[in-house]
């Protein structure tokens, strides 16, 4: 049982389970009742997407001192108590289930993703490594 990073609207991987949007808006142009069937995601959960004010610096970081910049941000959102009692329970959740959790950007290291990722594992997740796939 694990918890796969994926980008959403990506073909679903053998065995992915239940697929958890975490980003702050819907597809565009898709109906919500299509969402599960192009991939998208299961369920939609903003919680664990940055707040809009931060998503904006991810986006705009083109440089190491502005990605730094955003992931202090976005870390310090995941530190509320909300945050991290989300983050506390995929953890678990991830010791008896498969589930995935994902954003639309293309490139992971350049995504809320990656961060997402790590701090999964901090709280004790037991997360798919890319390489094994």
């Amino acid at each position: 049982m694990s918890v796969r990073i994926v980008r959403l609207g990506t073909p679903r991987h053998k065995d992915e389970g239940t697929r958890i949007g975490t980003v702050r808006r819907p597809p565009r142009g898709v109906p919500r009742t299509e969402f599960a069937a192009q991939h998208w995601y299961d369920v939609w959960f903003p919680n664990l997407a940055p707040s809009i004010e931060t998503m904006k610096l991810g986006q705009e970081a083109a440089t190491p001192a502005a990605w730094a910049k955003f992931a202090k941000k976005y870390k310090s959102e995941m530190s509320s108590p909300e945050a991290s009692h989300a983050l506390e329970l995929l953890a678990a959740l991830s010791h008896s289930s498969n589930f995935s959790v994902g954003c639309y950007c293309e490139d992971e290291s350049h995504c809320h993703r990656s961060i997402l990722r790590a701090l999964l594992v901090e709280k004790g997740a037991r997360v798919e490594q890319p390489w094994l796939r």
